[in-house]
Formats: structure tokens, C-alpha cells, sequence
């Protein structure tokens, strides 16, 4: 089947491209950017071509030859992202129906009842309501709270409870969701494709088996996150555009798109109906459960952060992992010192010096603080320093190194220590030797996925160190490979 994905470049789209391509179809994506999708695992297996749906331009031209249209593209993050998405979804339908498309899948969210509905959430119907009333038989998804790393929903509830133990919170946070994870949405989505017969023409609620207050998925995200119990406290005087700036101030997620889905939180988001069950069975596994969901979008993001880049990934992925046309905010926060230096010595010479750090050796910088940080380990109950290293020149995969573990090595090429001290959070230390002409490049990585407040706390707290220690050991391991032997 040949299928045509809008907002390939978003969240959901550059999760479903694989899954389309896996299931055998022919996909073409249509973006602004191209460049966008250029380091996308699965670039090479799909067309691209070049449009915008809010102008119409190059929509003829894609939709050339396709029968199955996924409409996963909004405007939110614009004040006018209202007239903005109907605009856009007006000329996709007319196109659609111009070029004999034979089925729109529209992913949405869903819509209360009632005159007092929030400016996203109506934009949404609206949105489907186009497609419905057009003249291509269209199925539209209505999805509440997404989880998976990436879901603007998932990263406000995520920074909002990794960041606040203590939280005054809006009322909304008693009122009910029901959330689905993002490899049950992609399970749907890919299933459309192909399995409404042409006179389906309607709204499906889809959701995943739980049912919960806000409040609840802040709790049961925490315990997952091994976390300590959140404490919250409603409040009447937090209206939804004071929580907005709220959230903006403690999240990431910009202003601009957490506002209208702060708003959309005063309604209640619980499916309906399952009427989709008639047409697309539930998972063979089942619906995914939202702790669940939780588990497997914070693993996934801890191994990504130490990964080198998707391109070493399989084309189909995992639905948690990042993808480079990610936004920014996106993702759990990683920290990160990054030192490099070009040394006047051979790659081999480099190599020895790395893969003896450590032990008697040291780390090339500032003694004092690392013994003061292996002091302040044992006193708190870790390994501290005093392991020192087997073999004062050659490490082997998963020994221990101070207070560190060998996670990685690639002898003459990588070193990948995962921290085994007592840190509120995790960490590793990462050393690569590359090859360069007249010599060799040192470049060294620290990575701290912190935990909770205090982890956040604790890198603000030895950040201002790292010029010394991190610097001044990019420095000396470098100058101590230059030495004549």
C-alpha cells in the first residue's frame, strides 16, 4: 500500500514511518524540512517530498499515486495555532479527495462536552470534524495522555514530579485520564492502514487499561522512578493560565505549548467507547499498563544517553528512544561536560595513557578533589577510592576501577566508565581516541542523569568544578601522551 505520513518530523510520525515501512507499505513523508529527516535510521527507505500542508504547496505532488493519507501534524506553539490547523487540514482534505486517496488517519485528542472547552482541545475537533465531513472516508483516533519520552504530556508530568517533591497544584490534578502508551498508539496508527472497510467514517477513543487522576500518574510515575513519595497539595487559586506558567517555569517544555495543554487538563480524558476493538483487536500482549509505559520509556531514555548516536540503532527502534528530529526539550535531562583536545602523538601513545588512568596513576588533575570525593563517598556508605586497578596498564570489561566500572572498552578506540559512587543519579565518564593526520584527538564526555531534586541539585552544586578537574584532565592526559617514552 502506498501511504503518505504528515509530521514525520514530530513525535509520533518519526515512530510510525518504521512501523509502516516493517508492515510492508511504500511510505512517502511530506515535510518543510528535509534536512530534518536526513539522519533518521530509516531516510534512505522512504521518498520524501517537499510541502506545506497550511499553504498547499507541493500537497498535489505528494499525494500523487497514494492511497492511505496519516494526518499527524498540528500548529501547536503558535498563538493562531487554531486558524492555522484548520486552514492546513481543509487544503489536505481537498487535495486528498482531488487525488482519489482512498482513507485519512487523523491522530486527535479528545473532545468534552460542554461550551467551556479548551482552545487545543477544540481545535482538535474542529480538526477531525474536517476530515469527517469531507470527501475521503477518514478515521480519527482520539488519544489523551501520551506516554513515551518525547509526548509533550509525558515530559510536563515527567519534570513537573522528577523536580518537585513539595507541589502546590491546580485542581485539575483530581480530575481523571486515561493515558496510553506510545507503542499502543503506533500499534493502532499502523494498523489503520488497513483495516476499516471504505464506509468507516468516524472517531474511535482509544486508551490505555488504567484510569487515573493526575495526582495518581505523578505517584505512580515516582515510585517508578524510584523516587520518594511526592507530596501534593491542591490548591482553588491556581487557574489553568497561572498553572501554565507555572509548569513553564519548572519544565522544559516551552511555554507557548504547555499553556493550551494545561488548559485541556480541566477536562476529563476517559474513553467512551472501544469500538475500535470491532475493527482492530487489542494487542496480542494486551493494552500496556501506565507504569509500564513508564518503565520502558525511563530505561530506554538511560541507555540512549550513553548510546553514540541513533544511527547504530536498528531502522524499527524502540517507541521510547529519541530521534534526531526530536525538539530539544525533549527527553529525560541529561547533563553533560564535553572536553576535547588534538594531541602531537600517535593514537597508540594516546591509548596507553587513557587506559591507564586511574590507581596510582590518577586522574590527571586536581588530586585533592578527587581524594576529598572519594573521602565523601566512604563516608556515606560507598566504595570511596580505595579499589584502585588489577593491571596498572590494561583494563577489561566490567572490572572495577576506583569508583568506577568498566561499562565499554574498544581497545585503541573507547573507555566508558559507569560511576559506582554514591550520586543522586547516574553517571559515566567516557574517553575516545580518534585518529587524526600528524597525530590523534582526545575527546572525553561526562555524562549525569540526575534523580529527582537532588540529583539536579547536585550537578548545579560541582559544575563550577569541572573547568578544573574535567578540564585540567583533558589537559594533562594529552601532554602526558606528548612526553618522549
Amino acid at each position: 500500500m502506498r501511504i503518505l505520513v504528515t509530521g514525520a518530523t514530530g513525535y509520533v510520525g518519526g515512530r510510525l514511518v518504521p512501523r509502516l515501512l516493517e508492515s510492508g507499505h511504500e511510505v512517502r513523508c511530506l515535510t518543510r524540512s528535509p534536512d530534518r529527516l536526513r539522519d533518521v535510521p530509516w531516510a534512505l527507505d522512504v521518498e520524501i517530498a517537499t510541502g506545506d500542508v497550511a499553504t498547499g504547496e507541493g500537497l498535489a505532488d505528494a499525494l500523487d499515486g497514494i492511497e492511505v493519507l496519516y494526518y499527524l501534524v498540528h500548529a501547536l506553539g503558535r498563538k493562531d495555532f487554531a486558524d492555522v490547523d484548520r486552514r492546513s487540514a481543509a487544503n489536505v482534505a481537498e487535495a486528498a479527495g482531488a487525488a482519489g486517496v482512498r482513507r485519512i488517519v487523523y491522530l486527535g485528542g479528545p473532545v468534552p462536552h460542554g461550551r467551556h472547552i479548551s482552545a487545543h482541545l477544540r481545535s482538535r475537533g474542529e480538526v477531525a470534524e474536517v476530515f469527517l465531513r469531507g470527501d475521503v472516508p477518514a478515521v480519527v483516533l482520539r488519544a489523551a495522555v501520551i506516554i513515551g519520552s518525547g509526548s509533550a504530556s509525558f515530559e510536563m508530568l515527567r519534570h513537573l514530579t522528577e523536580r518537585l517533591p513539595l507541589m502546590v497544584t491546580p485542581r485539575w490534578v483530581r480530575n481523571r485520564v486515561q493515558p496510553i502508551a506510545v507503542r499502543d498508539v503506533l500499534y493502532y496508527l499502523t494498523a489503520a492502514a488497513a483495516a476499516f472497510p471504505p464506509e468507516v467514517n468516524r472517531a474511535f477513543d482509544i486508551g490505555g487499561p488504567d484510569v487515573l487522576t493526575y495526582a495518581a500518574m505523578m505517584r505512580r510515575y515516582a515510585r517508578v522512578a524510584g523516587l520518594p513519595p511526592r507530596v501534593l497539595l491542591p490548591v482553588r487559586a491556581l487557574t489553568p493560565t497561572l498553572s501554565s506558567y507555572w509548569v513553564g517555569l519548572v519544565t522544559p517544555v516551552p511555554n507557548a505549548i504547555a499553556r493550551p495543554l494545561v488548559e485541556s487538563l480541566v477536562h476529563e480524558a476517559v474513553c467512551s467507547e472501544h469500538d475500535i476493538a470491532d475493527h482492530v483487536p487489542d494487542p496480542p500482549e494486551g493494552l500496556t499498563g501506565f507504569e509500564t509505559a513508564v518503565e520502558l520509556a525511563l530505561r530506554r531514555i538511560a541507555d540512549a544517553a550513553v548510546e553514540t548516536s541513533w544511527t547504530n540503532a536498528s531502522v524499527l527502534g524502540a517507541p521510547a528512544e529519541p530521534l534526531p528530529s526530536d525538539p530539544a526539550w525533549s527527553g529525560r535531562t541529561v547533563y553533560t561536560d564535553m572536553r576535547g583536545r588534538d594531541v602531537d602523538a600517535p593514537p597508540e601513545a594516546l591509548w596507553d595513557v587513557v587506559e591507564a588512568v586511574g590507581g596510582e596513576r590518577g586522574w590527571y588533575s586536581f588530586p585533592l578533589a578527587w581524594a576529598v570525593r572519594g573521602w565523601l563517598d566512604r563516608a556515606v556508605g560507598g566504595v570511596g577510592l580505595r579499589r584502585g586497578r588489577r593491571d596498572p596498564r590494561r583494563l577489561r570489561l566490567g572490572e572495577a576501577l576506583d569508583f568506577w566500572r568498566v561499562e565499554e572498552i574498544v581497545p585503541g578506540e573507547l573507555l566508558r566508565l559507569r560511576a559506582e559512587m554514591r550520586v543522586p543519579g547516574r553517571a559515566w565518564l567516557e574517553m575516545r581516541v580518534r585518529s587524526r593526520p600528524g597525530g590523534s584527538r582526545y575527546e572525553q564526555r561526562a555524562i549525569f542523569l540526575p534523580k529527582g531534586l537532588a540529583g539536579h541539585l547536585y550537578w548545579a552544586s560541582v559544575a563550577p568544578f569541572h573547568a578544573i578537574v574535567f578540564g585540567g584532565m583533558a589537559r594533562n592526559i594529552g601532554r602526558a601522551a606528548e612526553r618522549p617514552k
